[in-house]
């Protein structure tokens, strides 16, 4: 039987078959659900940013969330009614919210830009209004829709939201120094004890060493009251650090893949090793990420393996690693590891069984 479609020669003396293709139609994009998203998530980050304001004047650590009442007023968590008897509150939400917002939408819009330079489709930020969380949002994420056709196309994308993330958060932290004051001696000690990353340190060092800083904003940080703008910065360091790790499908996870595809299963698992230890002694919260890590680590998108990546994307790969070191903070929050949380929960979970017992 005759071959229906035989072989054509071409000028390379090789064979090939006629291959179908097919066109797909890209979804709409939904602008007003990512603009629903914004405006929701200005507006949750508005109203936590005013809980900040309203403590910082009143000599309160920003995220400090007391049960006991705050200049003559006791303030709920998410203070949305608390905001809404005096509507001016809300304008002293906006150098957190604003600051935030900025930090989130740098990050995505270099991932985004990125993939409109190499003609891969991809969304616009989606923002995640969160008011159970003490910054009011969970970020922004973009969707990728369409295949990346190279490591070097992966490498950019991956670096550039970093990259533009961390250079506004190193703005506003500049910024921002030079309005915290000292910590009063009777702040509550409800709420988040934070930990610094070493960029605090150095910037605050610089700006001295320049005749910047003066007077409260000299004391150590452990000593200071921070302004919303500098929580806000704090913010855009941890959020950094997170996006840096190396694994999975993290920004992180995604350069390792760029530089190196065949090592990166082996370097996300060894990521997750060194998460489960520093979760038990440091922040539980490292026992979410390795989970996540391990979730998406089983299998990455294969991008084509040449051309390499190589040159000025190689010290771009260096500044990446310098910016994990300086953004990572192994015990962001205090008092916060498992081994520390445990005893609380055992108790918890014996009320409970207690209430069973009982019925």
């Amino acid at each position: 039987m005759s071959d229906p479609t035989p072989p054509i020669l071409s000028s390379t003396t090789q064979y090939y078959r006629p291959v179908p293709v097919y066109a797909a139609r890209l979804p709409r994009p939904r602008y007003w659900f990512h603009a629903l998203l914004l405006v929701a998530t200005c507006f949750t980050t508005l109203v936590m940013g005013a809980r900040m304001q309203y403590n910082f004047v009143h000599g309160q650590p920003a995220l400090s969330f007391s049960d006991e009442p705050i200049g003559d007023e006791l303030i709920p968590y998410f203070p949305a009614s608390w905001m809404f008897s005096h509507p001016a509150r809300l304008l002293g939400g906006i150098p957190f919210a604003a600051t935030v917002m900025l930090f989130f939408l740098a990050h995505e819009m270099g991932h985004y830009l990125c993939c409109r330079r190499y003609w891969i489709h991809s969304t616009l930020p989606f923002f995640i209004p969160m008011p159970i969380s003490p910054i009011g949002t969970m970020g922004a994420v973009i969707l990728i829709r369409s295949p990346i056709r190279s490591r070097t196309a992966l490498f950019d994308i991956a670096v550039a939201g970093p990259i533009a993330g961390f250079v506004v958060a190193a703005f506003v932290l500049a910024f921002s120094l030079g309005l915290s004051r000292a910590l009063p001696l009777n702040a509550a000690a409800t709420g988040y004890e934070l930990a610094y990353p070493r960029i605090f340190a150095l910037t605050q060092r610089l700006l001295s060493s320049i005749g910047v800083l003066h007077g409260a904003a000299l004391l150590p940080l452990n000593q200071l009251l921070l302004h919303p703008t500098a929580i806000a910065a704090w913010v855009g360091m941890f959020a950094t650090t997170l996006n840096l790790l190396p694994g999975g499908q993290l920004d992180g996870g995604h350069i390792v893949f760029s530089l190196a595809p065949r090592i990166h299963k082996f370097v996300s698992r060894l990521t997750i090793l060194i998460l489960l230890p520093m979760a038990y002694y440091l922040w539980t919260g490292w026992l979410v990420w390795a989970i996540l890590l391990q979730l998406s680590s089983l299998r990455h998108p294969q991008v084509a393996e040449w051309p390499r990546v190589s040159g000025l994307r190689t010290g771009l790969a260096i500044f990446a690693l310098l910016m994990l070191g300086l953004t990572m903070m192994p015990a962001p929050f205090a008092h916060s590891s498992f081994k520390e949380i445990l005893p609380s929960l055992m108790e918890g979970l014996r009320e409970v069984l207690r209430g069973f017992r009982q019925r």
